[in-house]
C-alpha cells in the first residue's frame, strides 16, 4: 500500500464509495441466507427475524428499532459466539447508539430466559444494570426477540422491510444527528402502532 500514487487512491477511493452504496442490498441478500442456518428451531432465523421487524414496526416503533430488531441476529451464520457484537458492528454508524447498544447486548439480556437450563448465567445482563439502555434492551429482549419463535405469527414478508434497510444505509455514516449518543427513543409509540394495526 505505501507504493500507491495519489491517482490510484483517488481511483479506488470511488469505487469504494460505489460498492458503499449496494450495502442495503447485500445484507438483504445476506438476511435470505438465514434461512439456512441454525436447525432445531420451529422457524428460521429469517423468519425470527422477520418476526422481530414485524412486532417493532407493529409497535409503533422508528426505522432505528425495526432496521435493528430486523438486523440483530445477522451475524449468526458468521460469528455464532458473538453474533450480537457482529450485528452491532453492521448498525453503528447508520443508527441512535441506544439501539446499538441493545444489539450488541442483547445475547446477554436472552440468558434471562434460557441460562438456567444450559449452565449459563440468566442474570449475565446486571453487569450492565448501570447502562441507561438497560430497560431498553430488556424490553428489546421480551417483545420482539425472546417473543418471536412462533411458527404461527403473521410476520411482514422481507421486501416490506427492504425500503427501510435503504434509507438506513443510505445514510452518512458516523453522522452525530443519527448516531445520537445518549438519547433513548421509546420503543413503542401507540398512536403509530394503533394505525400500523388498523385493518
Amino acid at each position: 500500500m505505501k507504493d500507491g500514487t495519489k491517482e490510484e487512491y483517488e481511483f479506488l477511493t470511488a469505487h469504494e464509495v460505489d460498492h458503499t452504496k449496494h450495502t442495503a442490498k447485500r445484507l438483504m441478500d445476506a438476511l435470505v441466507d438465514l434461512d439456512q442456518s441454525l436447525s432445531g428451531y420451529k422457524v428460521t432465523r429469517l423468519g425470527h427475524s422477520l418476526q422481530s421487524a414485524t412486532r417493532a414496526w407493529r409497535a409503533g416503533a422508528d426505522i432505528d428499532w425495526v432496521v435493528s430488531a430486523l438486523l440483530h441476529d445477522i451475524g449468526d451464520i458468521y460469528a455464532p459466539y458473538n453474533h450480537d457484537e457482529y450485528a452491532a458492528t453492521i448498525l453503528r454508524p447508520f443508527v441512535r447508539e441506544q439501539c446499538v447498544w441493545c444489539v450488541q447486548t442483547h445475547g446477554d439480556f436472552q440468558m434471562l430466559y434460557y441460562g438456567h437450563h444450559v449452565g449459563g448465567d440468566p442474570n449475565k445482563r446486571d453487569r450492565f444494570k448501570d447502562s441507561p439502555y438497560f430497560d431498553d434492551c430488556a424490553a428489546f429482549c421480551e417483545n420482539w426477540d425472546q417473543a418471536s419463535f412462533d411458527p404461527d405469527y403473521d410476520d411482514l414478508p422481507l421486501k416490506f422491510f427492504a425500503p427501510m434497510v435503504e434509507e438506513v444505509f443510505a445514510r452518512t455514516p458516523y453522522d452525530p444527528d443519527v448516531t445520537e449518543p445518549g438519547v433513548r427513543v421509546p420503543l413503542e409509540n401507540t398512536a403509530l402502532a394503533a394505525k400500523r394495526t388498523a385493518p
